[in-house]
């Protein structure tokens, strides 16, 4: 595998708060990076960094195959309008902006992209619904149809499976799956320990001002969760012992 994106000693934060120090890692083509922590341990500041929405602190980030034209971002559901009147096959269009003319929309090619990617979310029914009519999970859907039509080679979802049913999410999570066979790098940050995990081969875990990142049996240790706030002695004395354990070590 090859690096999309390279970090070195990375120091993120704002000016009366450092968030991590020192944080190394490649983000590779074909690898899925859970990033963990607990509330304000940095996640989202981790994602809008690399969308170059703030700078670090210090540090350097290359790409060694230069930057991409378009980095897949699914924003945090709590982030997005859903009074915006728009049908949802013009918000997944907006996926494929970069293929609009000056003064025209999408070719036929692009139409059929975006209905190719309606249909592989279970949504092209609702294709012509307003958005106010959906529901969180059919509005999730919709919205990774539009990162679909972005055909990056970085891909970035903020909590994407908050306020889905356990059918929606099984069905997200087989897009992710394709999107790593294909060769993409996928950071998907989520807020707890789940079957996510098991579509995860890389975790970066952040809290108490440090960040540690390598394998997900490497980094899931009972120790290392407590030292960085992802959880208390007690939750992670329930969790590493008798029935508990066996669903914490199948995840690691």
């Amino acid at each position: 595998m090859s690096a999309v994106l390279q970090i070195r000693d990375l120091t993120l934060g704002y000016p009366d708060l450092t968030l991590f120090r020192r944080l190394s890692i490649d983000i590779e083509a074909g690898t899925t990076l859970a990033v963990l922590g607990a509330n304000g341990s940095g996640k989202s500041s981790f994602v809008k960094m690399l969308l170059g929405l703030i700078q670090p602190l210090s540090g350097q980030l290359t790409w060694p195959r230069g930057r991409p034209h378009a980095i897949g971002y699914l924003a945090q559901m709590t982030e997005f309008d859903r009074r915006f009147p728009i049908r949802v096959r013009d918000l997944v269009a907006m996926g494929a902006w970069q293929g609009f003319g000056l003064w025209s929309g999408l070719d036929r090619a692009g139409r059929d992209r975006v209905a190719a990617a309606l249909e592989e979310c279970h949504i092209l029914p609702l294709a012509d619904c307003p958005l106010h009519t959906l529901s969180g999970g059919q509005l999730q859907r919709a919205l990774f149809a539009r990162v679909m039509l972005q055909d990056a080679p970085l891909i970035l979802l903020d909590e994407p499976f908050a306020a889905v049913d356990q059918s929606t999410e099984e069905h997200l999570l087989s897009i992710i799956e394709r999107w790593r066979h294909e060769g993409r790098a996928v950071v998907l940050v989520v807020h707890d320990l789940s079957s996510v995990l098991d579509h995860c081969n890389q975790v970066l875990l952040l809290g108490g001002g440090h960040a540690t990142h390598g394998a997900v049996e490497s980094v899931l240790a009972p120790e290392r969760l407590v030292a960085q706030g992802y959880l208390s002695e007690s939750q992670a004395a329930w969790m590493f012992r008798g029935p508990a354990a066996n669903q914490v070590r199948r995840h690691a």
